[in-house]
């Protein structure tokens, strides 16, 4: 590895030590569906998101309030406090799309149709609200 490639690596693993976040991968439903969830509960107080995750319908709730979870153990791993002590956010989410498995599926007159089945990345950070606010 060279020496800038090194320095840059390094630079990031430093930027990412105050970051407190969990990533999903390759989460097989399509990247649409689960935006309609993360949309939900962007900007929430985090018992609140996760309330609102565990009463939801839909199948991609139970994917984002796990990974909520682990946001959180992982905030409290790093910083050695409760998470119940002080009052934590989703500052940001965002779904990627991810890996596309390519079917087919057979149609009339020897033809046939293409499927795509679609996955996802998703990515959440936590932290609370003092740490958020834009400095000036």
């Amino acid at each position: 590895m060279g020496a800038r490639k090194r320095n840059t690596a390094e630079a990031h693993k430093e930027e990412n030590k105050t970051l407190y976040f969990a990533k999903l991968n390759n989460v097989p439903t399509s990247p649409r569906k689960m935006r309609l969830v993360c949309d939900m509960i962007r900007g929430m107080e985090v018992n609140r998101a996760l309330g609102a995750l565990h009463f939801s319908k839909k199948e991609a709730a139970r994917g984002v309030e796990k990974l909520l979870k682990s946001a959180i153990s992982n905030w409290e791993q790093k910083t050695g406090k409760k998470a119940d002590e002080e009052t934590l956010y989703v500052t940001k989410i965002y779904v990627d799309g991810g890996m596309m498995l390519k079917r087919l599926q057979t149609a009339p007159q020897g033809r046939g149709y293409r499927i795509r089945k679609r996955s996802n990345h998703v990515t959440i950070f936590v932290d609370t609200k003092e740490n958020n606010e834009p400095q000036d």
